[in-house]
């Protein structure tokens, strides 16, 4: 939470002062039109790179492929998009960086390799998906932890222990591994 809250309150104090400076540099007709020319350059950007990604997302799903990447580039060009609509000069600086690809891929690595060695993340199709009871029925396609120990079996078409759904991998198995 403290850096979210830095971020709150000390991006606003960065913006001023640059404005501040920045005008005091270029005076304050040049400063307001940067900022609105910022904006417009910024949308014929998101424009031109968003429809290309979104032709690549088209084309992957189309292949029968999951398009992270070009999701992952999306959701950037919708940050990008923010950051440059928003007045200021840092979070322009910060959207037209978000613009660039090779910075886009790089920073996606990153955060990448950041989650994998921070944090627990599975990702699962809905072909993947178990099978769940409530209330006494079965319900396709939502995710649950799977418990370790005997499958119970369904009371309604007398499936036994094991059988039915197929389980969900642990961690570390493969999909033809899974007991």
């Amino acid at each position: 939470m403290p850096l979210l809250l830095l971020v709150f309150i000390g991006v606003p104090l960065i913006e001023v002062a640059l404005f501040v400076v920045i005008g005091e540099q270029i005076g304050l007709w040049a400063t307001l039109a940067t900022i609105v020319l910022t904006a417009i350059i910024g949308t014929a950007l998101l424009r031109a790179q968003g429809l290309a990604t979104l032709h690549r997302v088209q084309e992957e799903l189309n292949r029968g492929g999951v398009p992270v990447e070009a999701v992952f580039d999306g959701a950037c060009l919708l940050v990008a998009g923010a950051l440059l609509l928003t007045p200021g000069f840092l979070t322009d600086f910060i959207g037209f960086l978000l613009f660039v690809p090779t910075l886009r891929r790089g920073f996606g690595a990153w955060l990448w390799r950041t989650l994998q060695r921070n944090a627990k993340v599975e990702v699962w199709s809905s072909s993947q998906a178990v099978r769940r009871e409530r209330d006494g029925r079965v319900i396709d396609g939502e995710f649950h932890t799977v418990e370790e120990g005997p499958a119970r079996p369904n009371e309604e078409d007398g499936r036994g222990p094991n059988q039915g759904a197929p389980q969900r991998p642990s961690l570390g198995q493969t999909k033809g591994d899974a007991r």
